[in-house]
């Protein structure tokens, strides 16, 4: 099988990629209706309303980590899986019926993104650490570029469906429609062979649990300086949904179609992120620190384009370097984590890439009000870039590494072991 795709040799991971594909393209759908419906029909262009919502979207993830973490590591994941879906269907399926009756009213929005909020928290460490049962080590981190493949491809075929949904027929179709693609993960999780799930260590209880997590991640300064770039980036620079509509739709005066499209354009760059990602044997951390400041760069280009065909121009790129940082990102801390910590890890981590939007998503929207849509970019792009070098600079002090660069000779950046530094951990540098 083409090395790209070698992951799909595993029948579990197979059935797992089918219906993933299927249930995020239903997400991408709706997080475009979501906002749309926000910024443009229960308000007067607010961004500062379309924040809140990304913010009680994602807030969860901030207090649930502990709870979300220990339950990844404690409990069977395939059944988690399918009660988190089972619950966030049922919830897309509410709020359909609600805006397609012509009742729904923004705090309704409001409700049911915070219980969004909550079964996402619980499902995303079980997710991302499921992944590492169904498949050896030696793929993990092919079969996390392909899950990113296969979420760029939905990102691909999800806002652009919506638009032209949303254009044809309104918002409310569009969360319904989402609500029945949660049957395709469901029907394959079914489907898999529980016995052929390895057994792996499980913590015991108590609330010392997530702090045995904490203590781990303290005692590694490369994941110190992972996880604080990745928060960083998370918080104000990763609101894609929410930048997309307020330059399409407040910037450039263009329609659902339009900010379909955009999110289409960017979605292609990090298709190809994704498939680039699945190609790599392991992941480099100086690629997470060059990602994340190539996304600074890209997303700076982007704000600052003064025609919508030429915003759309730059999309792909800023794309691929995002996609680049969190694929790596996510491959690098779960290949380097402990199994029977990895899901605590991965809550943390995601709490710190994705709750912080509680925070930079009301901010990002009320700079875009505030001082214009392309300022809901620019603050999350110049502080991408700043925590890109100072994040690359303490790992280099503190995990005993040193950068070189040679202009006239391949490859050009190289990260070294300082003396006393193991030439293997130095390797994954």
């Amino acid at each position: 099988m083409n090395q790209t795709f070698r992951s799909l040799r595993h029948r579990d991971y197979r059935l797992w990629a089918s219906g993933a594909i299927v249930s995020n393209t239903g997400t991408w759908m709706q997080r475009v209706a979501q906002d749309w419906l926000v910024i443009t029909v229960l308000t007067d262009g607010s961004g500062t309303a379309g924040g809140i919502t990304t913010g009680l979207q994602f807030g969860p993830i901030l207090l649930l980590a502990p709870l979300a973490g220990t339950i990844a590591d404690r409990f069977p994941k395939r059944r988690t899986l399918m009660f988190t879906q089972t619950a966030m269907a049922l919830l897309a399926a509410a709020l359909g019926a609600l805006v397609v009756s012509g009742a729904a009213q923004l705090w309704h929005v409001y409700v049911f993104a915070l219980l969004l909020g909550v079964a996402s928290a619980i499902d995303g460490p079980v997710r991302q650490t499921f992944v590492s049962q169904l498949v050896p080590r030696e793929d993990l981190s092919n079969a996390v570029g392909l899950n990113s493949a296969s979420f760029n491809a939905a990102r691909l075929l999800g806002p652009a469906a919506a638009g032209l949904l949303i254009a044809w027929i309104g918002t409310g179709p569009v969360f319904l429609v989402n609500a029945a693609t949660f049957a395709a993960p469901l029907l394959c999780l079914a489907l898999m062979r529980p016995a052929e799930v390895p057994a792996e260590e499980r913590p015991g209880r108590g609330a010392g649990r997530m702090r045995e997590g904490v203590r781990y991640v303290l005692a590694r300064p490369d994941l110190v300086a992972v996880f604080a770039l990745v928060g960083v980036v998370g918080t104000f620079g990763l609101n894609f949904q929410l930048t997309s509509v307020l330059m399409t739709g407040v910037k450039f005066e263009r329609d659902a179609a339009a900010a379909g499209f955009a999110s289409t354009m960017l979605a292609v760059g990090s298709l190809a992120g994704a498939l680039l990602a699945a190609r790599r044997e392991r992941p480099r951390y100086r690629l997470v620190f060059g990602a994340a400041a190539a996304f600074g760069v890209t997303a700076t280009v982007a704000a600052l384009m003064p025609t919508y065909e030429l915003y759309l121009l730059v999309l792909p790129f800023m794309g691929l370097a995002s996609l680049t940082l969190m694929t790596s990102a996510n491959a690098t801390v779960q290949m380097s984590t402990e199994p029977a910590v990895r899901g605590r890890v991965m809550a943390i981590y995601m709490a710190l890439f994705q709750g912080g939007t509680v925070v930079g998503g009301p901010f990002v929207g009320w700079m875009g009000t505030r001082f214009g849509a392309e300022w809901s970019i620019l603050a999350g792009s110049v502080p991408s870039l700043l925590v890109a070098v100072l994040a690359a600079a303490y790992f280099a002090r503190h995990a005993r590494v040193r950068v070189r660069y040679r202009l006239r000779e391949r490859p050009h950046l190289t990260v070294v072991p300082a003396a006393g530094r193991d030439e293997r951990d130095a390797a994954a540098a």
